[in-house]
């Protein structure tokens, strides 16, 4: 039989967190009590004023332009400069049918190699082994709060004899669920070798401290800045997400556009439409209720599980947190977190699976496994949140984290 797929694609496997996904899914549907930490969704309803626009907007049935709808594109530009130093104009957004698809074409459209801080989020290394780019890892560690320190990043460039680089961000991060606080050192290696920056801001309106600071403040010139719908706002089943790309780099901007053009064409009519709601109306009541609700969960999480045993940095954003086993014993963090779910039924994702060496027994949990409306319902007019309201509202996050617990002191 003759062959039909290309040698370099067998070597892919699925998205590690759609599996862990179907894998939870399949194993509730026989019977098995399942704590569903390791698929990274917003467990929240979609605003009710964003919905209404989709309904509103359901007879939009043409073709929009490829780059997306110019009134959209000018309300996101209007949304981002108000945290970045780039004064981003509607020609500089692309609106794409989700970030993910966007970071894809970049990379099929990028000359160069990827420079990647580990740990990161799943799908950036399997993207660029696609578009057959070289990535060069960062190793990082919780005493830097995961994140690369400037001379790391330096002292990579150095080695790398091909120096047209792109290095990718993400703050607040998945999986640590930490901030950077150190964007403007690495900023200033990033300018000192003229290096590109995609940063992967699509959890920056679920900062905790609602501080967020944005890397383009200190590098604007080279610094794609992408974000979309689907954390800050419920809606990641929408598929809508877009990039602000700086003048300097038009280029990129004009190859990204025609692969754009030949792949999804443009994102769905009435999304964009319902878009033009969430950058433009006043959500600020329902994310400060967002994120009372995930800052207290997280904490919760945090204080449940550190012990003598367990190293967790604190969450800072996010829905993330990136707990290490000290005491666990295993060969790889996989087969750890097929021991955990085998036990305890508690899902997680090995850090592996973000670019950690196989031996780190580390894991991302995703306290999200709740109902969002019924927490935000129940907990409404609450000035403060208390743990009978994790309690009442996120049951499988208090059940889940005992029986973690229990699982990591009987090793």
């Amino acid at each position: 039989m003759n062959k039909i797929i290309k040698d370099q694609l067998k070597k892919l496997k699925p998205s590690a967190t759609l599996q862990i996904n179907e894998e939870c899914n399949r194993l509730k549907k026989i019977g098995k009590k399942i704590y569903k930490f390791g698929f990274g969704q917003s467990p929240f309803p979609v605003p009710d004023s964003v919905i209404l626009a989709l309904r509103n907007n359901a007879n939009k049935n043409m073709y929009l332009p490829m780059q997306g709808l110019e009134e959209l594109r000018a309300t996101i530009a209007k949304d981002l400069n108000k945290n970045n130093n780039n004064q981003f104009e509607s020609e500089d957004i692309i609106v794409g049918p989700g970030t993910k698809e966007l970071m894809f074409l970049t990379q099929i459209a990028f000359d160069g190699d990827i420079l990647l801080p580990a740990p990161s989020w799943v799908s950036y290394e399997p993207q660029a082994f696609i578009a057959k780019n070289k990535v060069h890892w960062i190793k990082t560690s919780s005493n830097t709060n995961w994140f690369p320190t400037g001379k790391q990043i330096e002292d990579k460039i150095k080695n790398i004899k091909y120096k047209n680089l792109l290095l990718i961000i993400n703050s607040p991060n998945n999986p640590s669920g930490t901030v950077c606080k150190n964007l403007k050192e690495i900023a200033a290696i990033a300018k000192k070798y003229n290096l590109v920056i995609l940063s992967d801001e699509i959890y920056s309106k679920l900062t905790f401290d609602k501080n967020y600071l944005s890397i383009s403040n200190f590098y604007p010139e080279r610094t794609i800045v992408s974000t979309g719908l689907s954390k800050w706002c419920g809606a990641g089943g929408w598929r809508l997400g877009f990039f602000g790309i700086p003048k300097e780099l038009n280029e990129l901007k004009k190859s990204l556009k025609i692969l754009c053009s030949e792949s999804f064409s443009s994102v769905s009519a009435p999304v964009q439409y319902a878009a033009i709601e969430a950058y433009k109306g006043n959500h600020s009541e329902y994310l400060n209720r967002v994120i009372k609700i995930l800052s207290f969960t997280g904490d919760y999480v945090y204080k449940n599980l550190k012990s003598n045993v367990i190293n967790i940095a604190k969450p800072e954003g996010g829905f993330y947190i990136f707990p290490e086993f000290t005491n666990a014993k295993f060969s790889t963090s996989s087969e750890m977190c097929k021991d955990i779910l085998n036990k305890t039924g508690v899902a997680l994702l090995p850090g592996s699976d973000f670019g950690l060496e196989n031996d780190q027994m580390v894991a991302r949990l995703s306290y999200t496994d709740f109902d969002g409306a019924i927490f935000l319902k129940n907990t409404l007019g609450s000035n403060k949140l208390d743990n009978e309201d994790i309690k009442k509202n996120a049951p499988n996050i208090v059940d889940g984290i005992a029986a973690l617990k229990e699982w990591s002191n009987s090793l």
